[in-house]
């Protein structure tokens, strides 16, 4: 008696055939991500959270997310953070009109304690306890349980000459380093809101990219991000494709005067360029709300935002060749 064998159909195998194509490209994104994984094991990357990026649920978490990954294969993640939103919205509903001076909230008393309650405590711990629910291990650095940051008033002048009165704002003068490092390597993420005390006990407010940078040095990082709601650089500000991936310094410089980073974004560059000379070694600006962006630029050869650094030799770009035309801004792991 013979047995008749049916025939496998040609689309369960061609779907088949799809499936593992795509675990193989799956495996090939761990590789990729592997070299990167390596290099950056017991390495701090300060990430400064702020801005539209704090005021979507579903972006935060994602990014939260992503901080998760990063201490559980090994790198040391600290969280920086403002809330601008949620601190303007806590003051309309106190009736208090928000003022900004040269790009800074006017801070007086009533507006410090909703600075306090709103930024220090309840954004604060919340970023916390959805890092936990995460799988991850926090740690909430404010007035109520360790505070890391120490300052003094800021001090501005307009443009006669004369002092600025700007309330209790503040500047970082000291951080607490040996808190922060223990925390760690304990496999905690720190989370630092943007508040600093004096030694009389006296709290200012802090602009959340100045805070970063000032814990970025002390910490002597490896990288800030600043998680923002541009792509990056451009060569072309009219072109989103010419985004520019590796930066040096003295480029950067050279785009400016050249009128091709506009005004909107010559404030951030300039942050960074000042974060370069105080000893980070590379500052990267991504969009935010790109899904696992922070994953994407810090894990892979190309990034999805723009990296700055010092000098050209720290892209780790290779002498131009055919394949370097056509990649110009391919970032390789000996330069990150």
């Amino acid at each position: 008696m013979s047995i008749a064998v049916a025939a496998r159909p040609q689309k369960s195998a061609a779907r088949g055939s799809r499936n593992v194509q795509l675990a193989i490209e799956k495996a090939g994104v761990l590789i990729e991500a592997l070299e990167w994984i390596r290099k950056f094991r017991d390495r701090i990357t300060v990430i400064k959270l702020g801005g539209s990026v704090m005021e979507d649920a579903a972006t935060l978490r994602q990014l939260l997310l992503d901080i998760v990954f990063m201490e559980t294969v090994g790198m040391r993640p600290v969280v920086v953070h403002g809330g601008g939103a949620a601190i303007s919205q806590a003051m309309e509903q106190a009736g208090l009109k928000a003022q900004f001076i040269q790009g800074r909230r006017y801070t007086d008393t009533e507006t410090l304690d909703i600075v306090e309650r709103v930024l220090a405590y309840e954004t604060n711990e919340a970023i916390v306890q959805e890092i936990e629910q995460l799988g991850g291990r926090a740690m909430a650095l404010n007035f109520r349980s360790t505070n890391v940051l120490f300052g003094e008033p800021l001090r501005i002048t307009g443009e006669d000459g004369e002092p600025i009165d700007l309330g209790f704002v503040g500047q970082v003068t000291r951080v607490d380093r040996a808190t922060i490092d223990n925390l760690c390597y304990a496999g905690q993420v720190p989370v630092i809101p943007s508040m600093c005390i004096d030694d009389e006990g006296q709290k200012y407010n802090v602009n959340a990219d100045t805070a970063a940078t000032a814990v970025a040095v002390a910490l002597g990082a490896e990288k800030l991000v600043y998680l923002s709601d541009v792509s990056g650089v451009l060569r072309d500000k009219h072109d989103p494709q010419s985004l520019i991936h590796s930066l040096p310094a003295d480029e950067a410089v050279r785009l400016m005067r050249a009128g091709a980073i506009d005004s909107g974004m010559i404030p951030k560059v300039e942050a960074c360029l000042d974060t370069l000379e105080k000893g980070v070694r590379k500052v990267h600006i991504i969009d935010g709300r790109v899904r696992h962006s922070l994953l994407l630029e810090v894990y892979t050869n190309k990034g999805i935002g723009t990296e700055i650094v010092g000098t050209a030799a720290d892209t780790g770009h290779e002498a131009p060749t055919a394949q370097a035309a056509r990649n110009v801004n391919l970032r390789q792991p000996e330069g990150s």
